[in-house]
């Protein structure tokens, strides 16, 4: 069990990405580079990516390489998401999640992303959020 936005859980999410043939089919022709932070969490303040590129998808500390969208909110905000509690779009409007960039290739990548929420459900379940 790995704990949420540790480098634990994102080697874990790269894995699970990685050797699964629906989420290269699913990237195929896409490319999307997304910095996700996460501010006061238990460890400070967390930056990872999320980049999509052509077949490929890679999750990692650090902000993505090439950035086309940022999200910032806070811990309370991404644990909530993450778990279902809040829908993101909810949290979004509230503004409890900010967005930054390029919206039209997010929105354009929305059938990676729908393919990547499927295949990262087993993860959030067996991911620690304390």
């Amino acid at each position: 069990m790995s704990r949420y936005l540790s480098r634990d859980w994102l080697a874990v999410l790269g894995d699970e990405v990685a050797r699964r043939a629906e989420v290269r089919e699913a990237a195929a022709g896409h490319t999307l580079a997304v910095t996700q932070v996460v501010t006061d969490g238990p460890e400070g303040d967390v930056t990872y990516h999320l980049e999509i590129a052509n077949g490929t998808v890679a999750f990692g500390p650090g902000p993505a390489t090439a950035e086309d969208v940022r999200f910032v909110q806070d811990w309370e905000t991404a644990v909530a998401v993450a778990t279902g509690t809040t829908n993101a779009q909810e949290a979004f409007l509230r503004g409890r999640i900010k967005l930054a960039g390029n919206q039209r290739r997010l929105v354009d990548a929305q059938p990676v992303l729908a393919v990547l929420e499927k295949v990262l459900a087993p993860v959030r379940e067996a991911t620690t959020y304390a």
